[in-house]
């Protein structure tokens, strides 16, 4: 048995020698024949004879004894960079693998940082209703947090003794018709927080009432309650906090890396899961100094216009900030970018039913765009579906072909 198979063997041996004879014969043949019409052509490289993707830049032999072949400059060019590893596929499979692609245009495009966030009222818009003198508060017209009250709307009446003095005071000096005293009572009463339109009332029905009036001097929401009917004030007192909501503000995190990039003023965008359809346009109003070290984030302040008063505090937000001006640059679609440890590629289509994987070098992102820096020309056609199968089948053949070849061609693949 054992002579059986060493007969056997040594048959295929020979019948692989007479192939190998047979071809080097017929490639000498050929390229002496076409010698002559080489002769003053400039070589460029030398290919290994099965296996095109492997070069050299002097003349070698391949594991089996073969010449490289030369590549005369007037020959067809070498396959480009990065296309050595292209597949074929049907339409057929293309179809059923639901392959989409898209062109690599040139546009502007500037960077956006996106980010979530939560609103907030807008401090500048609170305040807080003091009295400036000591009494009791007979009657509440607020009654609970979160109601909604306008500029002018009466908030409680206080009995105040001192107040009631010195509108009586106010009274004495209009009957004296002393112009000096008048007006030295009538900047008491403005002083103790006695408004112009009860000045005005006093003055007309020459009597003075038991209770002062407390009203609202804008529009707001009720944030804080603090007093109920019966209970002592004093000016330390914070009796109502009003928030007034026509503009918020929403907080946002954004990375410590992009923390450079945020500027005052800049553009911002917002939309509301509770409100869905409709985008807030804004701007940044403060960048807060420090990086939250639990976080490492940082805290960007963004003030909206609320005129309907459809944001309210602690909605969560999803958040664009924009940075910087345009800049006319090369983008892809972001679904078309593949991020491996090694870098960024995308699988470029070729036509025809090829397909072929390409290193780029990937920029700012802007939405739903990613700039390229480097890999891809204007108008070409990137895979933004099916991307991962092709360039799972490329990754494939490439490892299939870097197996096959020989430890001293893979040492050849450097360039002229």
């Amino acid at each position: 048995m054992n002579k059986v198979f060493r007969y056997a063997a040594a048959s295929a041996a020979l019948l692989i020698a007479g192939v190998l004879i047979g071809i080097t014969l017929q490639r000498h043949v050929d390229t002496s024949a076409t010698t002559p019409a080489h002769a003053e052509k400039k070589i460029l490289l030398y290919r290994h004879p099965m296996n095109p993707a492997v070069t050299s830049a002097k003349p070698l032999k391949d594991e089996m004894g073969m010449d490289y072949i030369p590549v005369y400059a007037d020959d067809a060019a070498p396959p480009p960079m990065g296309e050595a590893g292209a597949v074929s596929i049907a339409p057929q499979m293309i179809q059923n693998m639901g392959v989409r692609t898209a062109r690599v245009e040139r546009g502007a495009l500037k960077r956006i940082i996106d980010s979530v966030g939560y609103v907030s009222v807008d401090e500048n818009k609170i305040r807080r209703v003091q009295v400036r003198t000591e009494g009791w508060v007979e009657s509440l017209h607020v009654n609970f947090v979160g109601q909604q009250v306008r500029k002018g709307d009466l908030l409680f009446e206080l009995y105040a003794p001192r107040l009631v003095n010195a509108q009586q005071e106010y009274l004495a000096m209009l009957a004296m018709d002393n112009a000096p005293l008048q007006q030295a009572a009538r900047q008491r009463l403005a002083a103790l927080g006695v408004g112009e339109a009860q000045i005005a009332a006093l003055e007309k029905t020459r009597r003075v009432p038991r209770l002062t009036g407390v009203y609202a001097q804008e529009d707001g929401v009720v944030q804080a309650l603090a007093v109920r009917p019966g209970a002592y004030v004093e000016p330390a007192t914070e009796t109502v906090v009003l928030a007034d909501l026509s503009s918020v503000w929403v907080l946002a995190d954004v990375f410590g890396s992009d923390a450079a990039q945020v500027q005052p003023g800049a553009e911002a965008a917002a939309n509301f899961a509770a409100i869905p359809g409709k985008t807030w346009q804004g701007s940044v109003d403060y960048i807060y100094p420090g990086i939250d070290s639990a976080t490492r984030t940082l805290k960007v302040r963004l003030r909206f216009d609320n005129p309907a008063a459809l944001l309210k505090p602690n909605m969560y937000a999803s958040v664009r900030i924009g940075t910087g001006a345009p800049r006319a640059v090369l983008s892809i679609p972001r679904e078309a970018l593949i991020q491996t440890g090694d870098g960024a590629r995308v699988i470029v289509a070729l036509g025809e039913g090829k397909f072929a994987p390409r290193a780029v070098r990937a920029g700012m992102e802007s939405g739903e765009r990613v700039e390229i820096v480097a890999g891809l020309r204007e108008g070409e056609q990137v895979v933004t579906s099916g991307q991962f199968l092709i360039d799972s089948e490329t990754s494939l053949k490439a490892g299939l072909q870097r197996l096959s070849a020989p430890d001293g061609a893979v040492k050849n693949q450097e360039a002229p």
